[in-house]
């Protein structure tokens, strides 16, 4: 057994913790930005809605199947290197839509640009959890959870200033990429230590820590779940006669986010008071509440709390699941087991459409939302009925 002792923090280098959070919001841009020129790019193109579709959920696909193997680089060499050429890739993969006139080259470089995220989501996310610790792990992951969030609402805007130009002068905010690789090959430490894991295949890696497949198959649960809300909101709005643009993005994106960012911000303080059982716990209960008003209150006002319990159960869940998975696995499989919570989400978001889609197609929105509170409804009552190992003690660690 390694007898590695991990830094506790590195707060006094402010420069290092800058880096990370700003590319924590790379992953909320993979297909944000492309969302407010998407009907000018298939038009231009002349391609299908469904064709159109794959150029915002390609590198998703890209993403869930090349993560494990960038959880093994980053285990084996570390995370500088690894995040610089992540970094590179996004930048200039993501970048190719400024020149790029034709669909299947798009398409190549939507899924080449998925290859660079997972570099970026898994190197970033073992960076946050090898540097800091304890306490101030709490407080960088709330942080971690805000620039998300705020990146979810930044982003977008920048790309619909830039998208009335033009829709390919919006695959420029990728180029973000190249500047932020050079800033992490200055600051960022190296992270090897010297050993190497002789056995920690990904599938050695489940059997033998099987909690792991409960964090992950919650995150999966979880993509499903924000499929619906980000698809079929909309519809669901216009049904109770909300069809304002600003009006819809203010349920379905402003609120919840500005709620996600504010826990964020809160979450190393509410950590004090409560275990990451209890808060698991309480998510799920926010997503039963959140998707049971999204499908059944015709309210206006009332349903307002919707996207207020969404907001606040988001801003708990990836901080707690990040660190519960990485308490599982060990420092010595930390790549690989962050690695695969970035396959959990990506293919939960790539396969919803074929579960939930054909349902909501043969129903109606409602009954896609009372499915979604379902799935939490499921969630919640395991959380409840098992002991969450690894999940206490609670504040006081």
């Amino acid at each position: 057994m390694s007898t590695r002792t991990e830094p506790q923090s590195t707060v006094g280098s402010p420069a290092v913790l800058t880096v990370l959070l700003f590319a924590s919001t790379l992953g909320v841009m993979g297909g944000a930005i492309i969302v407010p020129v998407l009907e000018v790019i298939r038009g231009d193109l002349g391609v299908s809605g469904t064709a159109a579709g794959l150029i915002i959920t390609s590198h998703g696909l890209a993403i869930a199947v090349s993560s494990p193997l960038m959880g093994r680089l980053v285990d084996r060499w570390g995370v500088r290197g690894l995040m610089v050429a992540g970094l590179v890739l996004y930048g200039l993969a993501g970048g190719a839509g400024l020149i790029t006139t034709s669909y299947p080259a798009l398409i190549v470089s939507r899924l080449t640009f998925g290859i660079g995220a997972a570099a970026v989501f898994t190197a970033t996310t073992v960076a946050l959890l090898a540097l800091y610790q304890g306490a101030v792990r709490d407080k960088v992951m709330g942080w971690r959870s805000t620039a998300t969030s705020v990146g979810g609402l930044v982003w977008p805007l920048l790309s619909g200033v830039l998208g009335g130009i033009s829709w390919h002068a919006t695959f420029a905010i990728y180029l973000v990429g190249i500047p932020l690789a050079l800033a992490s090959l200055r600051y960022l430490p190296d992270t090897r230590d010297g050993t190497r894991e002789r056995d920690g295949g990904v599938l050695r890696m489940l059997r033998e820590r099987p909690a792991l497949l409960g964090y992950y198959a919650f995150l999966i649960s979880f993509a499903i779940m924000g499929y619906v809300l980000a698809v079929f909101l909309p519809q669901r709005l216009a049904e109770i006669g909300i069809d304002s643009p600003l009006l819809v993005s203010l349920y379905a994106v402003v609120i919840g986010a500005v709620l996600t960012s504010l826990v964020g911000l809160a979450y190393a303080r509410i950590r004090r008071f409560l275990g990451y059982a209890a808060l698991l716990r309480l998510a799920a209960a926010g997503w039963v509440g959140a998707f049971l008003l999204f499908g059944t209150v015709n309210d206006p006002v009332l349903l307002l709390l919707a996207p207020v319990l969404l907001g606040l159960a988001n801003g708990i869940v990836f901080p707690v699941a990040t660190v519960l998975i990485d308490r599982h696995a060990g420092p010595r499989l930390r790549g690989r087991a962050a690695s695969l919570s970035g396959t959990a989400i990506f293919a939960g978001q790539f396969s919803s459409p074929l579960l939930i889609g054909p349902l909501i197609d043969a129903t109606t929105t409602t009954t896609g939302f009372l499915a979604a509170a379902g799935i939490a409804t499921v969630i919640l009552l395991v959380l409840l009925a098992v002991k969450i190992s690894g999940a206490d003690p609670a504040p006081a660690e």
